[in-house]
């Protein structure tokens, strides 16, 4: 099992008032799932990415990822997973203006102390497998956002995670842009990868094979698809 957590709960205080976000959260994900989390604002969804993403800790719960203990682990240990096991993909792209989409995909690999020589090789490939052989040079002001969003997920995958997480990776893009994005989801899932989206759009769901539907911190319904 890739993730298995397990009564997750999250209480956030504000002053003097208890914000439960999320209240005792069961979920299993396997490898090369491909699913959404839906729900209306203030369901926690963002909560449980952020917590899946190992950005945030639950206050209550365990959190096994790939039969390690997250829940117990340290802050450098959970910035080892962050940058080796786990992609990310933002709504805003979040690029680095002045920099190429080449740099901006190598970033990761900066990070991590990958070799020059080698980083610019992995960049390389996880612009191509995007579509994007010919823009490596280009900074986001002179890419469309489709292209900025496709350097995002190149970014993502550079490190070859288990899992690559998407919030809301087509909010920012119309309706066409956005089932071009989709289709490469499509395909990275077909390829092997994990991918677990967060979205408001059904149209984008419906693109999973997994829709786990949260409300008021809990889980509503979890529907697989064949």
């Amino acid at each position: 099992m890739l993730i298995d957590i397990k009564d997750i709960k999250k209480i956030y205080k504000v002053g003097t008032v208890e914000v439960h976000a999320l209240r005792g959260i069961n979920l299993q994900i396997k490898d090369n799932e491909y699913m959404a989390i839906m729900g209306p604002s203030g369901s926690g969804k963002s909560t449980l990415m952020n917590i899946l993403g190992c950005l945030d800790t639950p206050s209550e719960g365990s959190y096994q990822f790939t039969g390690e203990s997250v829940s117990q682990m340290n802050d450098n240990q959970l910035a080892e997973i962050r940058n080796r096991e786990i992609g990310f993909v933002f709504q805003t792209f979040n690029l680095l203006p002045r920099a190429s989409a080449l740099h901006n995909v190598e970033l990761p690999l900066i990070y991590n102390g990958t070799p020059s020589s080698k980083r610019k090789k992995f960049a390389k490939d996880a612009l191509e497998k995007v579509g994007l052989a010919d823009r490596m040079d280009h900074k986001p002001n002179e890419l469309s956002g489709g292209q900025r969003q496709r350097v995002a997920i190149a970014r993502a995958l550079v490190n070859n995670p288990k899992i690559i997480l998407a919030d809301e990776p087509t909010g920012n893009l119309d309706t066409r842009t956005g089932e071009e994005i989709m289709e490469i989801f499509e395909d990275l899932q077909e390829a092997g990868n994990t991918i677990i989206l967060v979205t408001h759009e059904e149209y984008i769901a419906e693109h999973t094979n997994r829709i786990v539907r949260l409300r008021d911190g809990r889980i509503e319904r979890d529907e697989a698809f064949a």
